[in-house]
């Protein structure tokens, strides 16, 4: 089961896996604008924010993060005890996962891109985010969502590729265009050019025709 959240700013998608065998699906099959949370050195929920495409880590906002860390933090069964904790988030695919760790366990390909921030318990706002809880009966089938956002991700880099490539035929033929206007090359045409013997004035016509 997968339970879905609604951010108080009502944009964006929380979701996480009722236990750790739906954990192992969630790291299986994020979406590349996936945001993974959980409590730092505690044992915890797997918080995902589904950020906009394009979207980078710092572009959430506070009132955002606050509501992912909180959530994160209340499904935390030491963590809710606690005052503070701090909260781990990372992209989706910076999740590492090999053959000897457990179910829920997981690494990260790039620890530096790892962000933590330190969030109280704020219980007033996991209960507003609680009355937005849905869960989707059967099950969402997460790895047909997964190859269908892939195909799209694939269709829309085919459409920007073949529109870099116009534009770039564009901008040659543009600058092509502009040589040519300034090139003597369109003056110096073998139409426009005599041969001295096609010049039919002597030396003394031309100097008579000057005065």
């Amino acid at each position: 089961m997968v339970y879905y959240y609604t951010s108080r700013c009502g944009n964006y998608t929380l979701y996480m896996g009722k236990d750790k065998y739906e954990n192992e699906d969630l790291i299986k099959y994020g979406l590349p604008e996936d945001v993974w949370f959980h409590v730092d050195d505690l044992s915890s929920a797997h918080v995902y924010l589904r950020q906009k495409p394009g979207e980078l880590l710092n572009d959430i906002s506070d009132e955002l993060l606050l509501d992912c860390a909180s959530l994160v933090k209340a499904n935390s069964i030491e963590g809710c005890k606690k005052t503070k904790v701090y909260v781990v988030y990372t992209r989706w695919k910076n999740l590492k996962k090999t053959g000897d760790m457990v179910d829920g366990q997981v690494g990260f390909y790039r620890p530096e891109n790892v962000k933590r921030v330190c969030v109280d318990k704020n219980n007033p706002i996991v209960k507003q985010i609680e009355k937005t809880k849905k869960e989707i009966y059967p099950n969402p089938n997460l790895a047909q969502e997964q190859l269908d956002r892939q195909r799209e991700i694939t269709l829309q880099n085919k459409k920007s590729y073949k529109e870099q490539i116009r534009k770039e035929k564009e901008a040659a033929a543009q600058a092509k265009k502009e040589k040519e206007e300034l090139s003597y090359d369109r003056i110096m045409k073998q139409d426009n050019m005599k041969k001295n013997t096609e010049i039919q004035k002597s030396v003394e016509e031309y100097e008579d025709d000057f005065f």
